[in-house]
Parts: C-alpha cells; structure tokens; sequence
C-alpha cells in the first residue's frame, strides 16, 4: 500500500473550519487526499450523507483546495475496507483534546492490526482547537451564529433554515 495516499474520514454533520484545517493540511502531505464522510452508528445525524458531501464540495472548492482530493461517502463495512480500495496506507485524524486521543487511539492499533494501515494524529490550528460539528449543532439548533466556526458554504446553508433538520 502507498502512504502517498490517504483518507480523512469523518462524519463532518457539519463541515467546521477545523475539518478544513486538517484537510487543508493533509492535503499538502500526500498525492492523494480521500476526504470520506462515513456514517458513525453511534451519532444521530443532523445532515444527510448526500447534503454533507454537498457541503464538502462547496467549502472545499471555495477554499481553493481540491486538485488531489477525492470526495466521497462510505457506509459498506469497515473504513480499512474502503482505504485498501483505494490503496490508501494512511488514515489521518485531526485530534482536539486527550478525549479524542483516548477514543482515537485504540482504533489507530486495530486498523493496523486488521489491514496495516497507519494513522496519523494532526493537531488543529488553536483557533479550531475546541469546535466540533455537536457544537456546532446544538449552536444552530438553538438559533445561534455559527458563521466564525463554519466554512461560508455551511454558514449559509445553516441560516437558511436547515436548523431542526
């Protein structure tokens, strides 16, 4: 398997500036960047797959990224599967806080144990340090400005109504 390749998975229910960070970052270190939103069983989303993948587009293109990055979904089995698909040797994971370490971390040693596949930790730019997409959320959920935590694509789209959905 090539590290040139890798794969940010996320659920990105909405994509925050903090997600674009790591993207933006990432992307700077491998030929080719697989930005994947994948369904997590654990989280109800606000956004479907499809708006979600919409969103990445818009914000990513608005961003000036996107020459060596794949956008794309993935809810068929197990994220390895879809990495060796697409012969990717490296997972990336933006890591906020030692929450996401002590999530993350155990399932960086199974994905290596079940298909070698390494993952590698980036540290978001301060600024993003303490966003997340359920802040995100629960922000504009209850009728709050999200716009300094969000690409100008989801802002848009949040103040449109999509709050409740």
């Amino acid at each position: 398997m090539s590290s040139r390749i890798a794969v940010v998975p996320g659920s990105f229910d909405p994509p925050t500036l903090g997600h674009l960070d790591v993207i933006r970052r990432a992307a700077k270190l491998y030929d080719e960047l697989h930005v994947l939103v994948v369904h997590n069983p654990g989280k109800e989303a606000m956004l479907p797959i499809s708006q979600r993948l919409a969103l990445l587009e818009k914000s990513i293109a608005e961003d000036g990224m996107g020459g060596n990055i794949v956008i794309g979904s993935w809810s068929m089995g197990l994220l390895v599967d879809y990495a060796r698909d697409v012969n990717a040797g490296v997972l990336v994971k933006g890591i906020r806080s030692q929450i996401d370490v002590a999530y993350e971390s155990p399932m960086a040693i199974v994905n290596r144990h079940l298909a070698d596949i390494e993952t590698v930790f980036l540290l978001p730019d301060p600024s993003h340090a303490m966003v997340s997409s359920s802040l995100v959320r629960q922000v504009a959920g209850l009728g709050g400005d999200v716009s300094p935590f969000v690409p100008p694509a989801v802002a848009a789209f949040l103040d449109t109504g999509a709050r409740g959905i």
